[in-house]
């Protein structure tokens, strides 16, 4: 991918990536383990999307997220993204919130490497997540930390649950259902 910086009245600027794949099944990210989240080995089933940090007050979710993984394991997959774009609460590298998230919620689901969810350096799942033009359902942006986006079993966004919404609530699990 090619990035260009311009210098535009006398701010510097940097494009978003211009290569958003059409359907999440061409996606493939870097894993936090050092491998690679290939999301076409997750056709028919539905994924569910969390931008995750590991020093933020809803934190805590991560046990219902693997709960949710456990229950629903062969119909659901959960695929962890940590971002640091909000106050700063993903410090950490990728080797330590690897750790982090074993040592204290035991969590197994995929967990990509970190990534930015908003801004001009957004990855682009999630421009592909927050941009009808290519997801096909609505524009949203990333509010905060554990935003959840529901893919379902043939690749199409079909809901955006907010950071409040507790993965293991009514609502997710009557769309995971579904």
């Amino acid at each position: 991918m090619h990035f260009t910086m311009l210098l535009f009245f006398g701010f510097l600027f940097t494009p978003q990536p211009t290569e958003v794949p059409a359907s999440i099944y061409d996606f493939k990210v870097a894993a936090l383990d050092g491998g690679t989240i290939d999301f076409s080995a997750f056709k028919g089933k539905k994924i569910l999307i969390v931008n995750t940090a590991s020093k933020c007050g809803f934190t805590p979710q991560y046990e219902a997220l693997e709960a949710l993984s456990e229950k629903y394991k062969g119909k659901l997959v959960i695929v962890g993204f940590p971002a640091n774009n909000f106050f700063f609460q993903e410090p950490c590298s990728n080797e330590n919130i690897a750790t982090f998230c074993k040592k204290n919620y035991g969590v197994t689901f995929p967990m990509a490497a970190k990534i930015s969810v908003k801004g001009g350096k957004m990855a682009p799942i999630y421009r592909w997540l927050t941009e009808k033009k290519y997801n096909g359902f609505e524009d949203s942006r990333v509010k905060w930390n554990f935003q959840k986006y529901l893919i379902d079993e043939n690749g199409h966004l079909i809901a955006l649950f907010p950071t409040a919404t507790p993965p293991d609530s009514p609502e997710i699990i009557a769309a995971i259902e579904k």
